[in-house]
């Protein structure tokens, strides 16, 4: 008899980036990027788990926006295209390096995970929602939504038709994706504010996830602290992080990524290569960058990348099962103490970006494959859940109102409104306002129906966080400002030219192609609630 539960909570996620307008656009490759090291790697863990008999539970959130692209014939072309580049140069570097033995060794591991990778994806036609989606179906996964586009959702609270609007068409999307409706929710940037839970209820999601400090300083204050999900006055739980499991994991100082054996995330062949070399493999215009083959490790974190040592996957392997099996015994002793505090068994909710594990935490999926396999056979304190089945076999919890929060810098909203980026709110603000006055019109003619739809889609693309992020974080402005702008002004002329009964057929016919996300939404969801 287990003492509590540990859940492990991923979310992937990616800004929807898709471009038929260009024969390349190097924002595409963040897709194609997460697919070879994190969506793959981690499909090949779950199939070898399910193979060798370890009856796994993760809560995953996959968001509309990445489904749409992973479900996408344009992009699923340009994906193929890309790997195909890869297994070129790695062939290349395993020739090249002939009498050097130990990068041509990392060359043929390259070339060896990338035929994988090349095996995987024809084994499901490109369809990695579908092989997510049989684990769905074998119980071992909980797949929950997101926003509609991420968008964050306390910072447009005072249009309700908005946020209304990217949770009902996020489990819209969702049900026609998965052929069955969520029964969670990871809220963007896991950003709550009071009252956002009758939505959530309304919509039909039976929970959500949001910061710790949501539930601490929830009211009553919570007995069992974020140990355990409350129940809003709705009907809808809410978990609360775990910051514990998550600074092992996510701190820059103390955290399992750091160690010195793991894979160097910014020395890439696209920069160390010969320029004449690694011409054909980088962008059209000749500028150089990163090609996903890389052949020092972290050595250590004060040293200059031109000071890193070799890496090897064999030893960065044993680190990982190190760390899965440390992680483990924090986990058992941290759960072993909380049981005898509240007699009760605890949670732990371990939530992270998908796209830590594989991507820039290249052992990532190495270390959950271990923490699943080390939890199955070398200890029995506690049980890996996931959240629906928690729910299903804990379903009374104490009723509190959780507190304003995010999972963002200083815990609540600073990260997305600050001085880099606050010239973008009056914008979508007075673009909220007009689709509510849209959604009250009823389409003269099919021509009309399509243009209120594109204009919905143009405003939930135009809400995305993700812009807000970068123009924070400083990598990428100029792309992020001008997919917020570009999306916005779609809008406006969508509007001017639905008021003036005369919308251009072709230029309309365009943006449908481009931003092709939400095939069935329906405009009308923006209509006053």
């Amino acid at each position: 008899m287990s003492l509590g539960y540990l859940a492990l909570v991923l979310h992937a996620h990616l800004p929807f980036v898709r471009h038929p307008e260009s024969d390349f656009v190097l924002e595409e490759e963040w897709l194609f990027e997460a697919i070879t090291e994190t969506y793959i790697p981690l499909l090949t863990m779950f199939d070898g788990l399910k193979r060798d008999g370890i009856d796994f539970k993760m809560t995953m959130s996959m968001t509309p926006p990445l489904v749409s692209m992973l479900k996408d014939p344009l992009l699923q072309e340009r994906y193929d295209e890309h790997l195909t580049n890869l297994e070129e140069l790695t062939e290349r570097e395993i020739e090249r390096n002939e009498h050097n033995g130990h990068v041509k060794y990392l060359a043929e591991y390259y070339a060896n995970e990338f035929n994988h990778t090349r095996q995987v994806w024809e084994d499901h036609k490109g369809d990695l929602i579908s092989a997510f989606k049989t684990y769905v179906d074998s119980n071992n996964l909980d797949i929950i939504t997101c926003g509609a586009t991420h968008g964050y959702l306390p910072l447009m609270k005072m249009y309700p038709e908005a946020v209304w609007a990217q949770l009902k068409v996020a489990v819209e999307s969702h049900e026609e994706n998965f052929g069955r409706a969520p029964t969670g929710i990871w809220l963007p940037e896991c950003a709550y504010y009071e009252g956002l839970e009758r939505m959530v209820a309304d919509v039909g999601l039976r929970y959500f996830l949001t910061d710790g400090h949501g539930i601490l300083y929830a009211r009553p204050r919570p007995r069992f602290g974020a140990y355990a999900p409350i129940y809003t006055e709705t009907g809808v739980a809410a978990f609360g992080r775990d910051h514990e499991s998550s600074q092992q994991v996510w701190s820059s100082k103390v955290g399992y990524p750091g160690a010195s054996e793991y894979r160097e995330f910014y020395r890439d062949l696209g920069w160390d290569a010969e320029y004449d070399y690694i011409k054909p493999y980088i962008m059209p215009n000749g500028q150089r960058k990163n090609v996903g083959i890389k052949y020092h490790k972290i050595t250590g974190k004060n040293l200059g990348l031109s000071e890193k040592d070799w890496y090897d996957p064999y030893w960065a392997r044993e680190k990982a099962a190190e760390h899965a099996g440390n992680f483990m015994y924090n986990r058992g002793q941290q759960i072993a103490n909380l049981n005898g505090m509240m007699q009760r068994k605890p949670i732990v909710i371990s939530p992270y970006d998908a796209e830590l594990f594989g991507h820039w935490w290249y052992e990532g999926p190495w270390f959950i494959d271990y923490l699943f396999r080390k939890t199955w056979f070398d200890q029995d304190t506690y049980e890996m859940t996931h959240l629906a089945d928690y729910l299903r076999g804990n379903p009374t919890q104490q009723v509190c109102r959780p507190s304003q929060s995010s999972w963002g810098y200083k815990g609540f909203h600073e990260y997305w409104l600050n001085e880099t980026n606050a010239w973008i709110y009056p914008h979508l603000h007075k673009a909220a306002e007009r689709m509510i006055e849209l959604a009250r019109r009823e389409p003269a003619d099919e021509l009309e129906w399509r243009a209120l739809n594109q204009a919905a889609r143009e405003l939930l693309l135009a809400q995305s966080s993700d812009w807000a992020f970068i123009m924070r974080t400083g990598t990428m402005v100029p792309y992020a400002v001008r997919r917020t702008r570009a999306h916005l002004l779609r809008f406006d002329k969508l509007r001017e030219d639905i008021m003036a009964e005369k919308i251009d057929s072709g230029w309309l016919q365009k943006v449908e192609e481009i931003d092709n996300i939400f095939p069935s939404i329906n405009y009308r969801v923006y209509r006053p609630l």
